[in-house]
């Protein structure tokens, strides 16, 4: 089986083995960097040569799961193609592609996939917990409470601000430091307001014991500096808790240092450095909102989220197909 994640930053595929009822063993992992939201038009299309580099992304995806013998793909996109002004073409092109149908998942479904995709790690005694996806075009965050039998889902909230979204709004400029915070600080600013009304809600629980638990890029890529790896290595950083001062002391390091200088770190490289800083601001307006001591990350998200709602539950997936804007 595999699943196709179509996201505001990447097309990703993830092929697994898995019987029903047992927890899928994921065997290829194949991403194609796209950034769709910098194809949008001025009326918030995606623009030809975006759907163009779409389609073809699908298109090699779906040859290599062919390849890997894959009977069933499940193909699914997010933000970008639901907030599309012309979703409901690029959605016409893409099953084209694909010959099947597409999943357009909504902000709640994403925030449900990506909490079946880290619930293990919720191994953590009893207590609160916000969980947060950091995407490209989206942040999800959603309020958990584990107690030692069960884990109830509270609330969540899906805002339309991701590492891509963030950094088209507020472009750092390359040749002022001071620039570069002024920028930075307005993302934050942005951010925290988004996130007011579901930290209002939340506050029936912000004296007690409080847990961060972040998925995907962003909180990866900062703790892969924050151990200073050579490379990123999914095992070291899979199921890791960071200092939360150590996260904010390394996302203010990086907003102000250049596009190069951060191209220059080895876990960050050229292909996320333009957009680390936007993750950033969201991260630290994060923790603003709800401060807690550590920051646990989980590299896994929405893919395995779904691979193993396939393996457990059968094959009918509970999502609601046409959740994009017309």
């Amino acid at each position: 089986m595999g699943v196709l994640d179509i996201g505001s930053n990447t097309v990703h595929l993830l092929v697994a083995d898995a019987r029903p009822g047992g927890r899928p063993l994921a065997t290829t992992s194949q991403r194609t960097v796209l950034r769709l939201m910098r194809y949008l038009t001025p009326e918030g299309a995606i623009s030809a040569e975006g759907v163009s580099a779409l389609v073809s992304a699908v298109t090699e995806s779906r040859r290599v799961a062919a390849e890997e013998g894959v009977d069933e793909l499940l193909a699914t996109a997010t933000s970008a193609v639901r907030e599309a002004a012309n979703g409901a073409d690029v959605i016409a092109r893409i099953e084209d592609a694909l010959g099947q149908p597409l999943q357009v998942l909504g902000g709640e479904t994403e925030a449900r996939f990506t909490f079946l995709a880290v619930r293990r790690w919720f191994g953590w005694s009893a207590g609160q917990i916000l969980l947060f996806d950091i995407g490209g075009g989206s942040t999800e965050l959603m309020r958990v409470d584990v107690s030692d039998h069960d884990v109830q889902i509270h609330d969540w909230i899906s805002v339309p601000w991701g590492v891509v979204s963030l950094t088209e709004h507020a472009p750092l400029p390359e040749d002022s430091l001071e620039g570069r915070q002024a920028a930075y600080a307005h993302m934050r600013d942005v951010t925290r307001q988004a996130f007011a009304a579901f930290a209002d809600r939340a506050g029936a629980f912000a004296g007690q014991s409080l847990r961060l638990l972040g998925t995907s890029g962003t909180v990866t890529t900062l703790a892969s500096v924050f151990l200073n790896l050579p490379r990123y290595d999914r095992r070291a950083v899979d199921g890791l808790v960071v200092p939360s001062d150590a996260m904010r002391e390394i996302s203010r390091r990086l907003a102000a240092a250049s596009i190069a200088d951060r191209a220059e770190i080895a876990c960050i490289g050229r292909e996320r450095a333009d957009l680390v800083v936007a993750g950033c601001a969201i991260l630290e307006s994060i923790i603003d909102l709800w401060p807690a001591a550590r920051v646990g990350v989980a590299d896994r998200g929405i893919r395995e989220g779904i691979l193993r709602t396939l393996a457990m539950q059968g094959r009918d997936i509970p999502v609601t197909r046409r959740e994009y804007r017309k």
